[in-house]
């Protein structure tokens, strides 16, 4: 008698599952690094993006500026920021800052992205994770220092 298979046996089904759980349980923490690490830069990139303004303002004499007169536009990866708020820049040296919030991821939430100014033109960014429960160096942005 020819007795042909029809399916798969249990065994074979088993070993399955367990690589599919293998790879997700590799998959998963890897894939919210990555979220996190791309909504730091992505914070990071529209605060840098600020810059040219504030040195716009410089050149024109206008140390004491607002987020508003800058162009800010509010992140939802970002804790609000009120378009009043006044930013002080006084013999050119001062700083922008945002804190993570909103939308961001879990492990990010609190951290604190700064880019200060020198009274030379030299500008740094640092960040610091602060509260934020899984806060991990690698999500720092290149150019900026974990504090």
């Amino acid at each position: 008698m020819n007795h042909a298979q029809k399916g798969f046996t249990l065994i074979e089904l088993m070993i399955v599952v367990a690589i599919i759980g293998i790879l997700a349980a590799i998959a998963i923490p890897q894939y919210q690094d990555y979220t996190a690490r791309t909504q730091v830069n992505r914070a990071y990139s529209e605060l840098s993006s600020l810059r040219t303004a504030v040195e716009e303002n410089l050149t024109r004499g206008n140390t004491s500026f607002t987020w508003g007169d800058l162009g800010h536009v509010q992140s939802n990866l970002t804790d609000a920021i009120t378009s009043t708020t006044s930013l002080n820049f006084g013999g050119g040296a001062g700083a922008l800052s945002v804190t993570l919030g909103g939308n961001s991821g879990a492990g990010i939430q609190d951290a604190v992205i700064q880019l200060s100014r020198t009274s030379d033109g030299t500008w740094a960014c640092r960040i610091d994770g602060g509260s934020a429960s899984d806060w991990k160096a690698t999500y720092v942005p290149a150019g900026c220092t974990n504090s």
